[in-house]
């Protein structure tokens, strides 16, 4: 007889959400940072408005911020391509309220200030959590290892753990990242992965 303490349950997949994010620099030095969010049930799904057989997405979500090196929003855009109600797209509009916000610590207290629960799609507002990760390393991807250090350390300060204000990391850079040099590049000492890398495992 099988213990049941040592049975394996099996599983049926009932649901599934893709999110894919990506950040284009652009040809007027601006970057723009998309993000797509699809719903998917393996059952037909009777919902109040609608009927959405299965494999036919309930959510088909996008959300675009254009910013600058510095991560401040400069154009924001959402759109309801596919919604669980008529009225999911009205709120769209909305998330245009994020220009002028800057993506750096205290970003996510922005967000709920402006589209946060009623005054935002809740699917589109928790796509500006992977969004805004996207932004920042498609602004360290861009030009690695350019810009000011202390510009860096204040886009990056308090934004995760390893980045705290008092920890390795923003010690490292501070401590170890060279003045900008003749060819207007930054130089940073050669044992900078090492060094990080330990950093951050200390970190965890």
């Amino acid at each position: 007889m099988n213990d049941p303490a040592t049975c394996t349950p099996t599983r049926r997949l009932l649901h599934t959400r893709h999110i894919v994010c990506n950040g284009y620099e652009r040809s007027d030095g601006l970057f723009d940072i998309e993000a797509h969010l699809t719903d998917f049930k393996t059952d037909t799904a009777d919902l109040l408005y609608k009927q959405v057989p299965a494999g036919e997405p309930l959510h088909d979500l996008r959300i675009t911020l254009t910013i600058d090196a510095a991560g401040l929003i400069r154009r924001a855009s959402a759109s309801t391509d596919t919604g669980p109600s008529p009225y999911c797209a009205q709120i769209n509009a909305a998330y245009e309220s994020l220009v002028g916000v800057r993506i750096a610590a205290g970003f996510r207290k922005q967000v709920k200030e402006r589209v946060g629960g009623k005054h935002g799609c809740t699917h589109l507002t928790e796509l500006l959590g992977p969004l805004a990760t996207t932004a920042l390393q498609t602004l360290m991807g861009a030009h690695p290892g350019a810009g000011d250090a202390e510009a860096h350390i204040a886009q990056m300060t308090d934004t995760c753990h390893a980045w705290r204000a008092d920890g390795e990391v923003v010690r490292f850079v501070r401590e170890h990242r060279s003045e900008t040099s003749g060819n207007g590049e930054s130089t940073i000492d050669a044992k900078k992965p090492t060094i990080v890398a330990r950093s951050l495992s200390d970190a965890k």
